[in-house]
């Protein structure tokens, strides 16, 4: 298999000054004394130091984290093979997600969602969540470290219906991965067109945030609100902006993933934690997310 090159140590080094060869060695030797851990790239070694600002516990975390839960929530990162899945090519269907052009004055990378089709029905979150989750590996494999992400989600068709699809244990299960195992810099989410479906979705939502996540949320009933933070231009045309077609640019993004197919493939079957090799007590599904049957789903009249 001729696997995806990504962004180098070298290139990330020559990035950022504050990325030390010293500091990766301390993880590798850290890493070897931790059989559990898959063999991890240098260039992500720098992603989980940056993201992290350096601090070599919090790095410590992340990295287990980060394969612990990948291990353990297959909802998302199984079957991710952008070719033969139908849950995920159905979720290619209905959902758009890919990063805009250009950087904020802040000259963070803006990460733009938004559902093409507004048939509830068709909506499943967790394989929306997988493309998402999609997006974002390669998005790392390839650029490696930036300032800051910022998320842009356009909420304009955004249902009852979809919201009645939603399983709170699965919203407790991914907001653990984005706060827990993610390694970025998440400075903002903003919520474009938001309408009352929103409310409730953040009510169950909210109990599984850290408030640090909670008070970088916004919702933007317009525009000129949502300018004060990202540039308009960069978003898609049907937005107000003009980055072309969010069909067309949805399109670009899929390929992107059907592209780096062996990386998915190959992802699946190594990147993941033996827990059968753990020092220690083992790690199980309900030391990370809790036991599920405290979750029914959502029953609203």
């Amino acid at each position: 298999m001729s696997i995806i090159k990504g962004i180098t140590l070298e290139e990330e080094m020559k990035k950022d000054p504050q990325l030390k060869l010293s500091d990766i060695q301390s993880l590798r030797e850290w890493c070897k004394k931790q059989p559990h851990l898959p063999k991890i790239e240098d260039s992500f070694f720098a992603l989980y130091l940056h993201s992290n600002y350096y601090q070599m516990e919090p790095t410590k975390n992340t990295i287990e984290n980060y394969y612990t839960t990948r291990t353990y929530l297959p909802e998302i990162f199984c079957s991710r093979d952008p070719l033969e899945e139908k849950g995920l090519r159905q979720a290619f269907k209905i959902s758009a997600i890919f990063p805009l052009n250009g950087l904020t004055k802040d000259d963070y990378t803006m990460i733009f969602a938004t559902l093409l089709d507004s048939d509830p029905s068709l909506f499943d979150c967790n394989n929306c969540l997988k493309y998402a989750v999609m997006l974002s590996d390669i998005y790392f494999l390839m650029n490696g470290t930036n300032d800051g992400y910022i998320f842009i989600f356009d909420v304009s068709k955004l249902s009852f219906g979809h919201v009645m699809r939603i399983n709170p244990m699965g919203i407790k299960k991914y907001l653990y991965y984005l706060q827990e195992a993610m390694p970025i810099r998440l400075k903002a989410i903003h919520f474009l067109n938001a309408t009352p479906v929103m409310e409730l979705l953040m009510n169950m939502a909210k109990p599984f945030m850290k408030n640090e996540l909670i008070d970088i949320i916004h919702f933007h009933l317009s525009l000129e609100s949502i300018s004060e933070y990202i540039p308009v231009d960069a978003l898609p045309n049907e937005m107000g902006g003009k980055a072309g077609s969010v069909h067309k640019l949805a399109q670009n993004q899929v390929k992107e993933l059907e592209d780096n197919r062996e990386w998915f493939l190959l992802d699946e079957a190594t990147r993941r934690v033996n827990e059968a090799l753990r020092i220690g007590k083992s790690k199980t599904v309900n030391d990370l997310f809790g036991i599920e049957g405290n979750f029914k789903k959502l029953d609203i009249d």
